[in-house]
């Protein structure tokens, strides 16, 4: 086919057009990979991005956070710093971050207190954190405290025989305090008959006592109440040790018995062997149990009910499921529901919070509202079991909702489980034969096959 001068004109220029185009539209894409960044996280449990919980704290973050790490010119250093904070710089634009080198710019190392290498400063609202690790938990958790308007003082009763925030064997609080210490919550034990319940009180802890309360004791926590403070009140089976005034007044009802689930097949499946140790699998709507998706465990609980008590509001947090009842008769080998010898079928309510409106007159005007949150159960949040399931996690939401902190949750870590791979024997040797026999026979048996075809022709 000939082809004329003016066609061929015109297929020169369609061609010089078409490159023209293709480095335009080339050069616009390079352009906008410089300004923006897009990434996919395909790992397990998006352990390369930020957790939610991270993602969900930045939210409520207005002003602009600054970060000053501090460390030596190492490219490989370096690098690895700047991908952990640019997640960060993702999700809030105003998250900046400068690197810095204490040899080079030694004032200002020194006006920030810098001793070491690898530490590093955050900034928020005037108000300043120094952490020396370099992960999600560490940085998010130094946020969460400098996004804190004041300090939390979570206070403990004791003197009657309660759980003690110090004491480190497993029936002690230690895990949970110092979970929580590092959440910008500080926690201390007050024994009523030596002084009065401090003004700062954050929270009142009453963890299970296990003597009577005096009457003056009472009349402190009656005050407490009624000068608006936030309580959380755990109360383990068997006697009240004389504070039914105290539940009559907020319109709580301890129930007799201690509560059981007799499910073998879900006890099997949980790896539980006392009927006594309640699983909680689904939760009521609320703000303490909005990013809980996984079981908690009650030890030897009691149920616990709520009137709806005038001005208080009541919510169910937690309870056991539709085949556990409250057994009247104690714990045996063999255990039946006989509701003629006093035993309630379930779901029952282990945790309950309480809630109630402020007025304008109330003695702490800065409170939307007053918080109480009561369980049937003491020792799930004891050592011995504050690592089961999400009982840590509940724990801490029960503390940020009863702070005010509704905003505020557990940043979890996360873990990697497809970093190693695990093969038994047989696998093993199926892998071995598979390189050794197979691949190769395979690959004799295809070079034979297109020589013997080749021949042929």
């Amino acid at each position: 086919m000939k082809l004329s001068k003016t066609l061929r004109l015109q297929l020169l220029i369609q061609k010089y057009v078409f490159v023209a185009l293709l480095l335009t539209v080339s050069g616009m894409l390079a352009w906008l990979s410089l300004q923006h960044s897009v990434q996919f996280d395909w790992t397990t449990n998006k352990r390369n991005s930020l957790s939610q919980g991270s993602i969900e704290l930045l939210h409520t973050l207005k002003e602009p956070v600054i970060v000053n790490v501090y460390l030596q010119d190492e490219p490989t250093v370096k690098k690895a710093v700047e991908e952990i904070l640019s997640r960060y710089q993702r999700e809030k634009a105003d998250f900046k971050y400068k690197l810095i080198n204490p040899d080079i710019d030694i004032e200002l190392a020194q006006q920030e207190g810098i001793r070491q290498y690898g530490q590093i400063i955050i900034k928020y609202q005037g108000r300043k954190e120094t952490i020396s690790s370099l992960s999600e938990q560490s940085i998010s958790s130094a946020l969460q405290r400098l996004s804190r308007p004041g300090e939390r003082a979570l206070v403990f009763l004791k003197g009657h025989g309660e759980r003690e925030p110090g004491d480190t064997s497993n029936i002690g609080y230690s895990q949970l305090v110092a979970r929580l210490k590092t959440r910008g919550v500080n926690s201390t034990s007050i024994n009523l008959l030596e002084n009065p319940i401090p003004e700062n009180t954050t929270v009142l802890v009453i963890a299970a006592p296990n003597n009577p309360l005096l009457e003056g004791e009472l009349e402190h926590i009656r005050n407490f109440i009624n000068n608006d403070g936030n309580l959380l009140w755990m109360m383990d089976p068997g006697d009240m040790q004389n504070m039914d005034g105290i539940a009559n007044d907020l319109g709580i009802i301890f129930m007799d018995g201690v509560i059981v689930d007799n499910n073998t097949n879900l006890r099997k499946t949980l790896r539980i062997e006392h009927p006594a140790m309640i699983p909680v699998l689904d939760y009521h709507a609320h703000a303490i149990t909005n990013n809980i998706d996984y079981n908690t465990l009650f030890p030897i609980s009691r149920g616990v009910k709520a009137s709806n008590k005038p001005p208080w509001k009541s919510a169910i947090i937690a309870q056991s499921l539709e085949r556990s009842w409250s057994e009247s008769q104690g714990i045996s080998d063999e255990i039946v529901f006989n509701t003629s010898a006093g035993d309630v079928a379930g779901p029952i309510p282990i945790v309950i919070a309480l809630e109630r409106v402020l007025s304008s007159e109330s003695a702490m005007p800065v409170k939307a509202s007053q918080r109480i949150v009561v369980a049937g159960d003491s020792e799930f949040l004891a050592n011995g079991y504050i690592g089961t399931g999400a009982n840590l996690k509940l724990g801490e939401n029960i503390i940020n909702w009863l702070s005010g902190d509704d905003d505020l949750i557990a940043i979890e870590i996360k873990n990697a489980p497809d970093t190693q791979l695990q093969l038994n024997d047989l696998q093993t040797l199926i892998i071995g034969a598979g390189f050794f026999l197979v691949l190769p026979a395979g690959l004799l048996f295809t070079g034979f096959f297109i020589w013997f075809k080749r021949r042929k022709r």
